[in-house]
């Protein structure tokens, strides 16, 4: 993906999981919007952007942030979504293990709080330590954390998967994180 594009991607991420008010945009209740609004609206903001580019994205992306509906009319994040949307997932039996990727600097808050949402929907969990720490080197020096997920399970903590397959839980306490990778 060019650099123009990975810029349209997480402004993509900005209007579809955070704020899609920032370009006059209306999500329905599920997070969908309408591509050819989302079009308009990203054009009237000076992104030149056209159903062949944001297609190339939905595709492209290393991610799999988003997805186009099977009608192929809409377009939507996957997970991450700060905004109140319902997204339908279904519960999922996780692995044993899953993995989180922070920066170092939370260590401290993470041992006494464990993961929490903050201000999303759900605590984002990958089944690799490779990803994990990818994600977590986007904020400072990476520390993957390994969470007990089926313990977690056997507790009545439930589970997710999204559509590109990152695993969503609601919290994850302090004493379902066993080891630190960096």
């Amino acid at each position: 993906m060019s650099k123009s594009q990975s810029r349209l991607s997480r402004t993509l991420s900005l209007i579809l999981r955070h704020d899609p008010g920032v370009i006059g945009l209306i999500l329905d209740d599920h997070g969908w919007a309408r591509i050819d609004e989302l079009l308009d609206c990203l054009n009237r903001k000076g992104k030149r952007v056209d159903r062949d580019l944001l297609e190339k994205i939905v595709a492209e992306s290393d991610k799999q942030r988003f997805r186009i509906s099977k009608d192929g009319k809409r377009v939507r994040a996957n997970q991450g979504h700060s905004i109140l949307i319902e997204l339908n997932f279904e519960e999922k039996d996780p692995p044993q293990w899953l993995y989180h990727g922070t920066a170092s600097r939370f260590m401290n808050a993470i041992e006494r709080e464990g993961l929490q949402k903050q201000s999303r929907h759900h605590v984002q969990l990958s089944g690799d330590k490779d990803t994990a720490r990818k994600a977590g080197a986007r904020h400072g020096k990476p520390v993957v954390l390994e969470v007990a997920a089926q313990l977690m399970v056997s507790h009545g903590h439930q589970f997710f998967q999204s559509e590109n397959g990152v695993w969503l839980v609601d919290e994850v306490p302090p004493d379902y994180l066993n080891q630190r990778f960096t």
